[in-house]
This record gives C-alpha cells, structure tokens and sequence, in this order.
C-alpha cells in the first residue's frame, strides 16, 4: 500500500524512533523484520528522517503532519515532543545528540543556538486586575455542550455581528496549533497552548496578568469555577483543565497558583481531550488515550486500555467513582501473527466533553471505536451515568462492530495488529446534547463521524427517535469536534474529508458546512455547504471538523480553510466572515493563522475568541489567538 515504508518490527537491539515529531499525536512509522537494520550517525539527521520518518510524513498518513510542517516548527517544541511529550515513547533508545540533529536538519536551527519568540507582556495597573463582578458565561464545554451563549453573556447581538473586526492578535511561542476553548471571566481570557502554558490575559489589551506551565499540551477548556451573576464569588476561584499526558489540574484563578494535580486513569498511554464538566462540587473528566497510535509497533501488545468518566472533588482533585465504558478489564485474545500478545476488548475511549442532565440526575456521553479485536457493545456507543454514584442506567450502541487502530492505515489485513474488524472509525467524539423537542420533551442529539446524527429519548433508555445522515462521514469527520443547539435547532458542523479509516479516497457526494436538524424529527432545516476557497493551497480544505457556538439568531464556525463565519440561524444566509489563514501584527510579534479546528469559536463579554492554527490531519498549522469585538472597540 505504501512503497518502500520500511515497517512491522524492527528486532535490533536499540529500538529506532516508532514515529518522530507527531505533535499531534497521530502518527506511528516502524520497520520491516525482513529488513536489515540501517545504522545511522548520531550526525547524519537526514538519514535518520529518510530511515525512519519519510514513510509517514511525505503525505501518505492522513493523520500524519507533513514533512512541510514540520520544518515550520519552532526547535524546542520538536525536542519537546520527543523528550516529554507524545512521542516520548518513540524516541526513549536516542540519545540526546540524535534529537538535536533531528531538529536542526528539520527546522534548520540548532537546538542550542535558538532564541525563543517573546511570550506575552506582563499587565501592570488596572490592566492587571480583576473583576470578580464578571463570572464566567456557563456556556460551552465545561459546563453546557450545547454551546449556547445568551444574549447577555456574549455582550453582543445579532446586529453587531457585520461590524466585528480584530481586535487584538496574539502568537502562541513555538506553536503550530491551537486545541484550547478560551473563556471569558472577570475581564480575561483564560486558555491553554501547545507547550503547556496557561494564560490570563486582560481581555481588552492582550497583556498577561500571569502565565503558568504547569503540564504538556493543554487541549482541553479551560473550566473557570462558575458562581452567580447577582453575587460575589465566596472564595478565590479556581481554574480546572485536563492535559495530553492525563492529569488534571486546579489553579487559583487570580495567581495561576497550582492548588492541585492528579492523574485520571493509571493507564501509561492515557490523555485528556474532552473538557472537564463541572457540576456542583464535582468534576466529571472523561478520559481517552493515545494507544489507538502505538499499534503500528508489531511488537505492542495491543491493547489494554478502556474509557471512563471520572468524578473528582473539586477541593482535593479525589477519586469520587470512577465509571469505565467497558466495565471489566482487557483479557488475554491470544497471539497476533507477529507472535505478539493481543488484549480486548479495549478501547471505546471518551474523546469529548459529558452533558449534564440535572433534571434526571444523569451524565451522558459518547464513546470511540474498539482499539482490538473483539469489537464489544460499549464502542460507538452513548452511556447515561448516575451523577451521584457512577452507576450506568443505561448505554445504547449505535454501531456495532467498529474496532480500528492506527496499523490499519498501514498494512491493510497484513499488519498483525489491525483488528479483524478493520473499521470504519466511527466514533462519536462529539458531545452529545440535551435539546428541547418541544411538547415539554427532551431529546439527546449525537452526532457521528459516520456523518450520522441520532435523535434518542432519554426516558426510554436512548430508544432512536430518529437518525439523519447529514454529511458523508469518514475518519476525520462527519460531525467531529462538535455540535451547538439553540432552542430545539440543532446546528450541525460536517467535516467531511474524503478519507476512509484506511486512508483511501470516499467516493460520492460530500457535505463540508453547517446544517440546522431539527430536534424533534431530525429533519434537516437548511444547508450552508461551504464555498471551496482553497484555489490550489496545500493542506487546505472548506469543511468544518471544529465545533460551533450560537448566540441567538446566529451560529458561528471556524472552516478548515482558515475561513471564520457567523451564518442565519434561520436560513444559513453567512452574516460575516473573516479569513484567518494570513499574518497579524500581534501584541508580542507576528502571529501566523491556518486551519481552524478543535474547540472553534468561543463567544462571550462582547467577543468572538478563536484559535487559528491546526496541523492536525495534514491541515494548515498557525499559533494565533484572535479577538474579534464590534467595531474592533
């Protein structure tokens, strides 16, 4: 399938990098057994690119960054990831001259010789304080995932939306993406980048008034403790987010001091990508994993790892219950054909953040496919879980027999750790939604990357009211990141990249846009199928995999190809839009935009807030922050 990649088990004594540079943490290289091992210089870094990364990073792996990207890279963010971060693992038999001349010949700067972009100025005066007048909107993930904001927490209307123009820039330091949904509260932007670094910013000029790098990437929201709008906070508040390596940390709001930090899930490969929920004096993580990317490697015994929903106290970071989507643990499946362990059921991991249903006690959310054979009922599937004890009440499968890792893209049915199942990558990493289905009934909306969205009741134990295919679907999307719901108007986002789980082409018509479903039928209302505005680029594509935010009578998305619209929410008609794949004059420099994807737009105290900048799946990288206000006020 792929010529001359040079995989599936390298038996020499020092094991050579699995797969270099994955920032974004989807790509795995290996070698071939039959081959001799290369032995190569700790001088020679194009050797060691040719040897063991050019076979996933030329643009054969969708999930893979391209060669290009990678020389856009700032030096300590390649070293970075390959000493502590997501290749951590694949790099752990280099030295540490080898990651240097990796680097160097990547990037064409030396490690050692570097000087690292200015990072944010410091607030000084009214700059730096804070108003604990201002709690946060409650809106979006972290604490609704209908990523509804009300009129009055976005501080903006409807009619405002043409006249919003920049307001100030900022480049993340080192960064080729951003995965963090920034929040508003006590006049700052609170969110998390590429290198670890939380930011308070002062919301009307960009300063900093305090930076903390408490952890690794940062990609979920970052979860300001709420309290009522017509009362102060009775205590400092506190800030709570998730990181790649699957901690979960608590700061004080005001300082950026660590008040606690704890790992969800003892499992070594496991991560954080979906925002903490929180809910009363609890915290509901949902808890995934890297290892669906360590297949490739023959000789992993794949694989071990389940799901969970994990409640935490808020005061201490204390295990609460703890809810796995496969309830008992991975046992013995017997030898792949490589001779390797293999383990299962495993996987069905929870990639997006839970909803809250209060009014019946419940928390609900998605999960991924099976990482091993045997596929089991708890992938691809929605789980309803006692808020108060842990305890299922109910769990629906709405695809069976999806189980899929990363060695699918390589070896197709040869490679000894790609599931019977093969696929297709269904996943639902999108939030599920509780939405008004008018007549006092309630709905929960999912959406697949099936390109499928589900309408369940959930009084009848997720019985399907109906299902809708509103995009083609394939493994980046369908819906991806995430949807938003305005009343009983669901706003669907669709990706739509034409790629199946094995990397091959889809075939047939394709969706990329946004889509108003109404709640109680599933029927689709409008269509707004996105303009392709690419005009030849690389790595671009009109599709939407980030999420969408509504305020009423308007939706917001950020587009694959940089493009930032608000749409109708009546018809689709686009009300404004900007495109962010292009250079600002920063507030520390020059800031770089791309892609939009992950957490897309945020919306509140008067501002529309997104990140531009996505290297993720052979998209378009960036390390911009962009703050959009009426008139640019």
């Amino acid at each position: 399938m792929l010529e001359g990649m040079r995989m599936f088990g390298n038996k020499s004594k020092s094991r050579k990098l699995v797969a270099i540079l994955v920032v974004a943490s989807m790509s795995a290289c290996t070698k071939d057994a039959a081959l001799e091992p290369v032995v190569v210089t700790p001088t020679d870094g194009k050797k060691l690119y040719d040897e063991n990364c050019s076979s996933c990073h030329e643009g054969q792996v969708p999930k893979a960054p391209h060669r290009d990207w990678l020389a856009k890279m700032a030096p300590d963010a390649v070293v970075r990831a390959l000493s502590d971060g997501t290749m951590q693992r694949a790099a752990e038999n280099l030295e540490p001259s080898d990651l240097d001349t990796l680097t160097e010949y990547l990037t064409g700067v030396s490690p050692a010789k570097y000087a690292p972009p200015p990072g944010a100025a410091q607030c000084v005066g009214e700059a730096a304080e804070f108003d604990v007048s201002q709690p946060p909107a409650s809106a979006g993930w972290g604490y609704d995932a209908r990523r509804f904001v009300s009129g009055e927490s976005a501080g903006f209307t409807k009619s405002d939306v043409p006249d919003l123009k920049l307001k100030w820039a900022f480049a993340y330091p080192g960064a080729v993406r951003g995965r963090s949904l920034p929040v508003t509260a006590m006049g700052a932007i609170f969110v998390g980048s590429q290198d670890g670094t939380i930011y308070a910013f002062d919301l009307e000029t960009g300063c900093a008034r305090w930076t903390t790098r408490v952890s690794v990437e940062v990609r979920t929201a970052i979860v300001v403790e709420p309290w009522a709008n017509d009362s102060l906070p009775d205590r400092i508040p506190r800030l709570f987010f998730g990181d790649l390596m699957g901690r979960v940390h608590a700061l004080d709001a005001t300082t950026g001091e660590v008040l606690w930090s704890v790992r969800a899930d003892d499992h070594p490969n496991s991560t954080i990508t979906g925002t903490p929920v929180i809910h009363g004096d609890r915290l509901f993580v949902p808890v995934s994993s890297l290892e669906v990317l360590t297949a490739p490697d023959p000789s992993y015994e794949c694989c071990t790892f389940r799901g969970s929903v994990v409640a935490l106290d808020i005061e201490n970071g204390e295990t609460i219950w703890k809810h796995y989507t496969i309830p008992l643990p991975v046992v013995e499946q017997g030898f792949s054909k490589a001779g390797t362990r293999q383990w299962g059921p495993s996987g069905a991991a929870v990639w997006g953040s839970p909803s809250i249903d209060v009014q019946r006690g419940l928390i609900y959310f998605g999960s991924s496919e099976n990482y091993s054979s045997p596929a089991d009922k708890n992938s691809d599937a929605i789980f309803a879980v006692d808020l108060s004890t842990g305890e299922r009440r109910w769990s629906k499968q709405l695809l069976a027999g999806d189980a899929w890792n990363a060695a699918c893209y390589f070896g197709a049915a040869d490679h000894p750790n790609c599931p019977a199942e093969r696929g297709p990558d269904y996943d639902f990493s999108a939030s599920p939604l509780l939405v008004d289905g008018g007549e006092g009934r309630q709905v929960i909306v999912a959406g697949q990357k099936s390109g499928t969205v589900f309408g369940l009741d959930p009084d009848r134990d997720g019985d399907v009211i109906w299902e809708t295919q509103v995009g083609h679907g394939g493994v980046q999307g369908g819906v991806h990141f995430g949807m938003s719901a305005s009343g009983n108007r669901v706003f669907v986002p669709i990706s739509d990249i034409p790629v199946d789980s094995e990397g091959r082409p889809i075939e047939g018509d394709m969706y990329p846009g946004i889509h108003s479903v109404d709640a109680a039928t599933g029927e689709i209302a409008w269509r707004s199928i996105s303009s392709n505005n690419c005009d030849g680029r690389k790595f671009c594509d009109p599709g939407i995999s980030a999420a969408a935010t509504s305020i009423p009578g308007v939706v917001f998305a950020g587009h694959l190809d940089g493009m930032l619209r608000a749409y109708d929410a009546e018809n689709g008609d686009v009300l404004w839009q900007f495109d962010t794949s292009r250079e600002f004059a920063a507030v520390n420099g020059t800031a770089t935009g791309g892609s939009i994807g992950g957490p897309g737009p945020a919306i509140g105290s008067g501002a529309v807030i997104v990140n531009s900048g996505y290297d993720f799946g052979d998209h378009m990288p960036g390390n911009a922050l962009l703050i959009f206000t009426p008139g640019g006020r």
